[in-house]
């Protein structure tokens, strides 16, 4: 049983750009992740959790996709922008149909100039929640920001007692929503039992990279080694300036890799701390938060250090505008501003959504990356696309600012599909009295703010970040809780059009794939002409 992947940097490099390929036969295993509850999940080729995948900068990752579920799927490799080539990027019925039961498709990712640390997950019917996901590093053929002697991976997931439909499709039927029982989850670290994790070997005087990826669906974790410091170098697969800090906070999706340098003695070993939690469900002792202990072994049968408890409020934890960027690239200048607005209300029986733009976000009858495509001049008209999308068109090359406002008690982190944004500002947004919360300060971002394609916004807080439109396509921005998606926290940009039609089109499988689906492959989000959007369901808006 794997719980711990140690490498060295030094053996992984190649000389030249190669071609990996991987065969992956997605299907339905079973078993007892947290050692408490037997149940189906999702994994690859019989194994779960199955093996990251490693490759080198430059190169191409082959994925040959084989569907043994008996819904459809797709996967999203993600951080990675694939610029070029949108109809690669996963999320169905956004750039493509899923891949039906019993067939398979081949994604071709190019790393290009991209390296760091990514993750690779369903992006179909929501099946991350179930185990279909697994680390992607793109290790680097420069130097680091910092030298170090070995890295480590670490993982961290939340993880739950029944398949993610069932317990929706429950939480659907109620009546009054009100009367559920909250679901925990318990936290597997490097894809088991969180309190059954191997010790990390830590050898006297060396310096380690520690790569640590959330792919938790719901949860935040806080990652600390009490005794030793961490020096940030990456976040999200961008290298940043050195950043010393006590731990890191975590939301899902994003990553980080710290350099930890070992002390020089090995008369003690010592203890790390990863504490998982949630916003949006209460708290309950033994349950939320779950605080889980591994052991950092310098020796065996070494005494453990006694490291006095101090409080998070006076730790230094990265925040998300104070990482400065390594390739010192100042901030963008606007050529436009979107302010996004989390509105959260509830329906009669009191099940809580959340909308990002001016409806809940659902799937449309036609992707809507071939509805860009297909649809000529007409594909600048944000209206095409249906009012379900939330869509935006992007002027090709133009500077977007986006604002994401929370003025609600739940916390966020937002993936932006196909671009690195620059984190501008952070700040208090809203009346955090209501959940007896100081108000955050605002943080200004340094000269070089830092890029990443993950980033929270907590409760009663916004952020502002910026990017510019250079990679045309179709590209989703979604909450990255789970739950959040489903229930429809999500707007689409859709970049440059008139650029994205005259360099793309979509491989002829894939318009295959979706005509045996009986899914419409040209015309507006409802597969007619012009803006006649009969056929959809109706869009869902919040109250005003």
């Amino acid at each position: 049983m794997l719980h711990l992947l140690v490498i060295f940097a030094t053996t992984l490099l190649g000389c030249f750009a190669a071609r990996a390929e991987l065969n992956w036969d997605v299907g339905y295993v079973y078993g007892s992740r947290d050692d408490f509850t037997y149940r189906r999940a999702i994994g690859v080729n019989g194994e779960l959790p199955f093996p990251p995948v490693h490759v080198t900068q430059g190169d191409t990752l082959v994925i040959n996709v084989h569907n043994s579920l008996d819904v459809s799927t797709s996967i999203h490799t993600h951080g990675l922008l694939n610029n070029g080539t949108n109809y690669y990027d996963g999320p169905d019925m956004v750039t493509q149909c899923g891949i039906p039961p019993g067939e398979s498709f081949t994604y071709v990712l190019e790393t290009k100039n991209q390296f760091g640390t990514f993750w690779i997950h369903g992006h179909t019917r929501h099946q991350e929640a179930d185990g279909f996901y697994t680390p992607l590093i793109i290790h680097s053929r420069k130097q680091p920001v910092i030298d170090y002697d070995e890295e480590l991976l670490m993982t961290f997931e939340d993880w739950y007692t029944g398949e993610f439909y069932v317990r929706q499709a429950y939480i659907d039927s109620l009546d009054d929503a009100r009367t559920l029982t909250p679901y925990y989850s318990k936290a597997l670290i490097n894809g088991y039992d969180g309190n059954k994790t191997a010790p990390i070997t830590f050898v006297p005087g060396k310096r380690y990279r520690l790569r640590i990826i959330c792919m938790s669906i719901n949860n935040w974790f806080k990652f600390r080694i009490p005794g030793h410091k961490m020096t940030v170098i990456e976040a999200d697969g961008v290298e940043s300036m050195p950043l010393e800090v006590d731990g890191l906070s975590m939301g899902p999706g994003q990553r980080y890799s710290v350099i930890v340098t070992a002390h020089d003695s090995a008369d003690f070993n010592y203890i790390y701390n990863v504490t998982s939690y949630s916003r949006f469900i209460t708290d309950q002792q033994g349950l939320q938060p779950i605080v889980y202990t591994g052991l950092i072994k310098y020796k065996d049968g070494a005494p453990t250090k006694n490291i006095p408890v101090v409080s998070d409020d006076q730790l230094v934890w990265p925040e998300e505008a104070q990482l400065q960027a390594y390739d010192k690239q100042p901030r963008l200048p606007v050529d436009r501003q979107i302010e996004l607005t989390v509105k959260r209300f509830s329906n009669i029986h009191y099940v809580p959504f959340s909308a990002l733009g001016s409806s809940l976000y659902k799937s449309v009858l036609v992707p809507t990356l071939y509805t860009a495509l297909s649809m000529g001049e007409l594909a600048k008209n944000s209206s095409v696309y249906g009012p379900q999308t939330n869509a935006y068109v992007l002027k090709h090359l133009e500077v977007v600012e986006i604002v994401i406002n929370n003025p609600a008690i739940e916390d966020h982190t937002f993936h932006f599909h196909g671009h690195n944004v620059q984190v501008i500002e952070t700040g208090p947004f809203g009346n955090s009295s209501t959940i007896d919360r100081e108000p955050v300060p605002r943080i200004l971002s340094g000269p070089w703010p830092m890029w990443r394609d993950t980033v929270q916004v907590r409760a009663f807080e916004f952020i502002r970040v910026r990017f510019r439109a250079d990679n045309p396509g179709v590209w989703f921005l979604h909450c990255h809780l789970t739950v959040h998606m489903y229930n429809g926290l999500a707007v689409v940009f859709v970049e440059a059009p008139d650029v994205l039609q005259q360099r793309q089109s979509v491989p002829e499988k894939m318009v295959e794939m979706c005509k045996r689906q009986g899914i419409h492959t040209q015309g507006n989000g409802a597969g007619n002409q012009g803006f006649d959007l009969s056929g959809l369901p109706p869009a869902v808006y919040p109250p005003s």
